[in-house]
């Protein structure tokens, strides 16, 4: 039930959407906006950042935070799944980054907001700020014998370290000229050994003097170029440094004493190995089985114990002794990232995965699409696809990747665009939900959503970020794979199940935003690469138009010079094609793109987005207005409705669709 002050809010922001209008002219009532909350059609579990430490009981606990608004710390009882501790990290969104110090403290790195937090035994969670003013986002930290943090940073490539005592930080700077991830990280023996990204670098640092020495690529590696040092963890005298992204790769092995790569398994998943246990051998996650490795021979064991779906990645794992029957003595532990349990008895040979008690948290919406029945929504990193009533705001979540892109087809057939792979899929709502990568069904099931295209292996993309339907066909704008520039747009032939691929189709710019009319695509592009980290070569997004039957692109153009992203199109019921450039909304003529109107309404260059019914546009501008723009000559755009949001969509002609949050709004459109 919501409360007394959520539903004034509602109240006011549905006056807002009113009062804020212009005034009719003679004769006529300007339309009116009202916001309807459909509450948060997304929830699930991710845990990405964690350790295997001493609990609030004192007994060994598996630690995890889950992703959120904001994000929770939690420890599990290995024995059990249940939850021993839940609490919340104000101003956190998530972390890829916990561990423990050898009295037993938690310390957290968090992303967006960069913050390092605490939590001593027996205390309450500290919030220690941003240890680098400069940094928004630890990617991994780890610890001393001392009980001082070392941490991993982006968007400035640094490591820094935070005195358990004294609260002290020394900033270690840039540790490789070029590269603004550190993604992994750990520390034996007086070095912090550092892996970085948008390159595959390994950097040993002095933690005393600060000298940095760059490790040699292991053999075969190759070119290091857009590879990424994924997971990185000090064991037993030796380095055990994965390069490769959330699906399996190769783990490379340091002798730290020899300082040669003595080994190299194959096809590892990550996130991280085991501690070495009594025996010397250590456990880890490779071709989607638990497996026992020992380092003196370099042989691996199964366990039996083996995992299926797309991501079978776990950051926790580690050992504890469970007092259960078939569980003697020591037992391997860990989570992954959905909030599973696993676990394995070396002496038994017993294993088992189970679902944890941990809390679902809402999840932040990143696509919304409206259709004749119902609304579609789309989650960011954690993902999911829910289908959602429009009316009572009722949700059918589905478990799935990140979703760039949702259409409902004009067959009824939903298509979504994923990420990573730039993906492609097609989703039947008449027919049980069954993702074989994330949420399977019974045994026999068929495959729904089916997918259709992978557009990583060819074209190097990883974001299917826009969609639109044209003569039946599906097209697909896309951003690029890693440190790169160049997107693509991909023309899909559902009934042919064929794809004509076209990358670059603007030169070393991504497409954002697309729409179709008449046989045409047009499209929104951004000069902005994969990672951002690479230097754009243009100077300005782009529209352009691509004629589907001559297989040709018709003309491009800058409709707002400077702008660095065109970030959705629509065709007006004026039949001109309009689009938004950060605070500006403009028009161009479909068959040439010859600049016929153009407004500047807002104060900030976030990327909205723009939508149309039969009588107006619709646009989103900063983030916190949408205007509305009538056809004709003198249509001045006005205040339609006040409201932070993320996304505009729109279902049919009386209905906006806007996110905030996590939370799905309905705006009425009325006389």
């Amino acid at each position: 039930m919501r409360s007394v002050r959520s539903l004034l809010a509602l109240a006011l922001v549905a006056l807002l959407g009113t009062t804020l209008t212009t005034p009719a002219q003679a004769g006529h009532r300007p339309p009116v906006g009202t916001v309807v909350s459909l509450g948060t059609p997304l929830s699930d579990v991710l845990l990405i950042g964690g350790t295997v430490a001493p609990g609030p009981n004192g007994k060994t606990a598996i630690w995890n935070v889950s992703t959120g608004s904001p994000a929770y710390l939690n420890a599990i009882d290995p024995a059990t799944g249940d939850s021993l501790l839940s609490v919340a990290l104000p101003g956190a969104d998530g972390s890829y980054a916990v561990a423990a110090t050898p009295d037993g403290t938690i310390y957290v790195g968090t992303y967006n907001n960069g913050h390092l937090y605490r939590l001593r035994p027996g205390g309450s969670v500290e919030d220690l700020g941003r240890p680098i003013a400069s940094e928004s986002f630890i990617w991994r930290i780890t610890t001393d014998d001392q009980g001082n943090v070392y941490g991993g940073t982006y968007p400035n490539g640094k490591v820094f370290r935070y005195d358990d005592q004294t609260g002290a930080i020394r900033d270690y700077g840039t540790v490789l000229a070029g590269q603004t991830y550190v993604k992994s990280i750990d520390y034996a023996g007086g070095k912090v050994y550092a892996g970085t990204m948008p390159d595959a670098h390994i950097l040993e640092l002095d933690v005393s003097t600060g000298a940095v020495t760059e490790l040699p690529s292991p053999p075969g590696l190759g070119d290091p170029s857009d590879k990424v040092v994924y997971d990185l963890n000090a064991r037993g005298g030796r380095v055990y440094a994965r390069i490769s992204t959330a699906f399996p790769g190769p783990l490379y092995v340091w002798d730290i004493a020899s300082r040669t790569w003595v080994d190299e398994i194959p096809n590892a998943h990550g996130l991280d190995i085991s501690p070495v246990g009594a025996d010397g051998s250590l456990y880890l996650i490779q071709s989607s089985e638990l497996k026992k490795y020992d380092p003196a021979t370099k042989t691996l064991t199964g366990t039996g114990l083996t995992f299926t779906g797309r991501i079978q990645n776990a950051r926790s794992i580690g050992y504890a002794d469970l007092n259960l029957p078939d569980y003697p003595g020591t037992s391997v532990v860990g989570t992954l990232w959905r909030g599973e349990e696993f676990r394995y008895n070396p002496q038994t040979g017993k294993s088992e995965i189970f679902v944890t008690k941990v809390r679902r948290e809402p999840i932040e919406i990143l696509s919304v699409a409206g259709g004749k029945n119902n609304i579609y929504a789309g989650g960011f990193l954690n993902g999911g696809v829910s289908v959602v009533d429009p009316a009572t705001g009722e949700a059918k979540f589905n478990r799935f990747s990140q979703v760039e892109a949702l259409m409902e087809g004009s067959n009824g057939t939903v298509w979504v665009g994923a990420y990573p792979e730039a993906r492609l899929y097609s989703y039947d709502t008449t027919n049980p939900w069954s993702s074989p990568e994330y949420s399977p069904g019974p045994p026999g099931t068929p495959d729904n959503p089916k997918q259709l295209l992978n557009l990583k292996p060819d074209l190097l993309q990883t974001r299917a970020r826009a969609l639109t339907e044209v003569n039946g066909k599906i097209a697909v704008g896309t951003v690029p794979d890693g440190d790169r520039l160049g997107g693509a747009l991909v023309i899909y032939d559902p009934a042919t199940n064929t794809a004509e691929k076209y990358r670059n189709v603007v030169q070393d710019e991504s497409v954002f935003g697309l729409t179709s009319h008449c046989g045409i695509v047009y499209g929104g592009t951004s000069i902005a690469g994969g990672l951002t980290t690479t230097p754009p070569t243009r100077e300005a997004g782009t529209v352009f138009a691509w004629d589907v039957a001559k297989k040709k692109k018709l003309w491009e153009t800058v409709p707002v010079p400077g702008r660095a992203t065109v970030s959705s199109v629509t065709i007006g019921p004026d039949g001109l094609l309009w689009g938004v450039a950060g605070k500006t909304v403009f028009a161009v003529a479909p068959d040439s793109g010859k600049l016929k109107k153009s407004f500047t309404l807002g104060t900030t260059n976030s990327s909205g987005d723009i939508v149309a019914t039969s009588e107006a546009v619709y646009v989103s501008i900063d983030l916190n207005k949408i205007y509305r723009i009538a056809p004709g000559k003198n249509s001045v755009p006005t205040v339609f409705v006040a409201h932070a949001h993320r996304r505009l969509g729109v279902r049919g002609d009386h209905q906006l669709l806007m996110t905030s949050g996590s939370e799905l709004f309905r705006i009425d459109i009325s006389r």
